[in-house]
């Protein structure tokens, strides 16, 4: 047979060959049909605190995983930055951070980190922001002053730990949701209802805090260093004021008798401590109160990161909070 007379036999099997290919593929296109759209690559995204990359986490959820900076028992006050964390800066796209008033060591580097926008999660729309109170012990407290409302944004006079009110939590993730969704257009919709979702969790949540912790509201407690404050306005809780003044600088010796004398005074239950410092500090406070000495931890340093960790953090909070407040005097 000529070659000339091989050539229909040859168009003809590659013919075959062709159909054969496209009926076995056509399963494959049919289940990615059915499993949804491809999304785009995700922005690099860089988080620097536990209950932040949460949410964070959560808008994200299909999308991609973002960075965690702060791990462990390190402290946001006082962390040093890695090599490796300052490589993923360099290279992020989009950095949350709570701001200066609480992530001191970014302050430098995010001035330098010209490439990625940096959202500073204080200055978000509708998150309720606190003026930071003074003293270790919060007379105003007591003077039935309304914490209920906004507070204007002055630098270096606001209390950073907004992420402790649920709802600052729902802003948080509005914001999250509308910076990426501009970061990645093609992954905008997802965004928008994960962040929905997210808002239906911190909305359930936010009620089951207030029935575990609605048996103790009036009861006085002390906490270590002023970090709960959004907790308490929240919650109607009654804290009588903290051990620490200054984060990482130990109480003068007039302060600690102030401080002892007003656990007594007002029948304080409990002192709070937390895993990040050292616990002797609180078994001198409470010598001969009557105080019983407990944990809280307001970044969960044991708990793993994810789209779960907020949740856990705060029945945590919350759980200790109502055991501890709620044992006989």
């Amino acid at each position: 047979m000529t070659t000339m007379e091989n050539q229909p036999m040859r168009r003809t099997m590659a013919a075959r060959a062709g159909v054969r290919a496209w009926a076995v593929g056509l399963p494959v296109l049919a289940g990615l049909l059915v499993a949804g759209p491809v999304h785009a690559d995700a922005p690099r995204v860089v988080v620097s605190i536990k209950p932040l990359h949460s949410l964070v986490a959560g808008v994200m959820k299909g999308v991609g995983a973002p960075r965690l900076l702060v791990r462990g028992v390190a402290s946001p006050h006082r962390h040093a930055l890695r090599p490796s964390e300052a490589r993923a800066l360099a290279n992020a796209d989009v950095v949350f951070w709570v701001g200066e008033t609480v992530e001191h060591f970014l302050v430098t580097t995010l001035e330098e980190a010209a490439r990625a926008r940096v959202v500073a999660l204080l200055e978000a729309p509708d998150v309720r922001v606190l003026p930071a109170r003074e003293g270790g012990v919060w007379k105003v407290r007591r003077s039935g002053r309304d914490h209920d409302h906004d507070h204007d944004h002055g630098h270096g006079h606001e209390d950073g730990h907004i992420w402790l009110d649920p709802r600052n939590a729902i802003a948080i993730a509005e914001t999250v949701a509308r910076v990426l969704a501009e970061a990645d257009p093609g992954n905008a919709v997802r965004y928008r209802e994960n962040a929905h979702d997210l808002a239906a969790r911190l909305a359930t949540l936010e009620n089951e805090l207030a029935t575990t912790l609605s048996p103790v509201k009036r009861v006085p407690y002390v906490v270590f260093h002023d970090a709960y404050q959004y907790l308490e306005a929240r919650f109607g809780l009654n804290a009588i004021g903290s051990v620490s003044v200054h984060t990482g600088r130990a109480p003068g010796a007039s302060r600690l008798r102030e401080l002892r004398r007003e656990i007594v005074d007002s029948g304080a239950r409990c002192v709070f401590r937390e895993p990040q410092f050292e616990p002797r500090l609180v078994r001198t406070v409470i010598e001969g109160t009557g105080a019983a000495a407990d944990v809280l931890d307001p970044l969960g340093a044991d708990i793993p990161p994810g789209e779960d960790a907020y949740f856990a953090l705060m029945r945590r909070i919350a759980g200790s909070l109502a055991s501890c407040l709620s044992r006989n005097p």
